[in-house]
């Protein structure tokens, strides 16, 4: 659920500076980030993935926790497919098509996590019986 309040951040509060940092400063700018957010959502998508396949092996199943399960699938294949090497090429300078292209892909990743936490949400609520 953190990965969601994590993205929602980078959405709308970090990538849209990235236009405003200078074509001068950019690749240190963008190293730099790139390094500290790793710091920040490796772990927790580590988790992620963790607790996901501990719960398969258990035996847990249900149409949430199955399609979150679907949405984590989808948002790695973004991440890897797509943000990383816009990363990338942002990493060598300031590349406004690239930047674009990263805010862009990015909503489907903030609307993955935000869709993912609604579902765990909800199977978490219903396992509380309420």
């Amino acid at each position: 659920m953190a990965l969601a309040g994590v993205i929602w951040t980078v959405q709308l509060a970090i990538y849209p500076q990235f236009a405003a940092v200078g074509r001068e400063a950019f690749a240190e700018f963008h190293r730099r980030y790139v390094r500290g957010i790793t710091w920040v959502v490796g772990p927790l998508m580590g988790a992620e993935v963790a607790t996901a396949a501990g719960l398969l092996w258990l035996g847990v199943r249900g149409p949430l926790l199955l399609g979150s399960l679907v949405l984590v699938v989808m948002i790695w294949a973004i991440t890897v497919a797509v943000e990383m090497p816009l990363h990338r090429r942002l990493g060598t300078g300031f590349d406004a098509t690239a930047h674009r292209q990263l805010v862009w892909m990015n909503w489907a990743r903030t609307l993955g996590w935000t869709a993912r936490t609604v579902m765990v949400g909800a199977w978490l609520f219903n396992l509380s019986a309420w």
